[in-house]
């Protein structure tokens, strides 16, 4: 079954249309799916058209959240009650084009795990595209994940790819790179993304900043969850070793006869040798917390998610 996940803040005008375009989209496919509509606390009659939708046609799901929770509560909700060995979401502005589903599933079929939708073309304002743009080169910097629209609402995922995976805060955004990390075969093509024909857009400059952070926490946790002394006591060798040429070249010139205690060099010296060491002593205290926690865990259960294939 594919489970289409679909969802959605006042949205009344656009859910009528776009369930009749997932319709005919998937009709071509011979295998049963279902729509999982998410209503994230709407003050709209957004709930009211869903009813009568779920009352009309026997594959509508309909979840009512009782306030606005946010995109990434909605997605978790719809993941949970959707029934689907395979997985679809798409935006409920009609922007994201449904007739693009297919293509995603086919490219699925080719042995990915996650297929990500690439507006190559997009229908937004320029200031939006613009921040967009810097939004995904930062984070295709940062997480070593290189997608050119790590954001597109429209995706197909194995629903293996997200058992396990709790999102919150702007973690939707970042599904592909927690997937890539877990060790899921990861692409992307270029889709269809059409210009909003109701509503208006509710994502703003503070969405890219609060993002950002979560981009931050999702790599740390990514590369680094088991194996933290490898970012902290990095950070703190190269600050010792900077501090250290600092004090040498302090105490040559001492030698020398020259005065250095009212120097702001050797205040950044001292400095840089203590944060230092402070680092790699903050490295050291969250590998022991790591590694008792691995211990409870077990082996196996630590690495079953990753585990593709065993031949005795």
């Amino acid at each position: 079954m594919v489970s289409v996940v679909v969802p959605l803040f006042n949205e009344e005008r656009s859910l009528e249309a776009l369930y009749r375009e997932i319709a005919e989209a998937l009709e071509q496919r011979d295998e049963p799916w279902e729509a999982v509509f998410v209503d994230d606390g709407s003050t709209d009659g957004s709930f009211g058209v869903l009813t009568q939708l779920h009352n009309d046609e026997t594959n509508v799901v309909v979840i009512h959240l009782r306030r606005n929770f946010g995109k990434a509560a909605a997605l978790q909700a719809g993941f949970l009650e959707a029934r689907g060995d395979t997985m679809v979401t798409i935006d409920a502005d009609l922007q994201d084009d449904p007739a693009e589903i297919p293509q995603l599933l086919a490219k699925l079929d080719e042995g990915f795990d996650l297929v990500s939708g690439w507006k190559t073309r997009r229908n937004d304002p320029w200031t939006r595209r613009l921040l967009s743009r810097v939004f995904n080169w930062v984070t295709a910097v940062v997480s070593g994940v290189r997608l050119h629209d790590v954001n597109c609402g429209l995706k197909a995922y194995r629903a293996e790819v997200l058992r396990g995976m709790r999102l919150y805060g702007e973690l939707h955004r970042f599904i592909p790179v927690l997937a890539s990390y877990r060790g899921f075969r990861v692409a992307e093509i270029p889709v269809n993304h059409r210009a909003r024909q109701h509503g208006r857009s509710r994502y703003g400059l503070e969405r890219y900043v609060r993002g950002f952070f979560d981009l931050l926490s999702v790599t740390f946790m990514g590369r680094y969850r088991h194996r933290p002394l490898h970012l902290f006591g990095g950070i703190g060798l190269l600050m010792g070793f900077v501090g250290s040429l600092i004090l040498a070249y302090l105490t040559v010139i001492k030698i020398g006869g020259a005065g250095i205690g009212q120097r702001p060099l050797l205040t950044l010296g001292v400095l840089l040798v203590v944060v230092g060491i402070q680092f790699v002593s903050l490295g050291l205290l969250s590998e022991l917390i790591t590694s008792q926690h691995e211990e409870r865990v077990g082996e196996r259960e630590r690495t079953e998610l990753a585990v593709e294939e065993i031949l005795r």
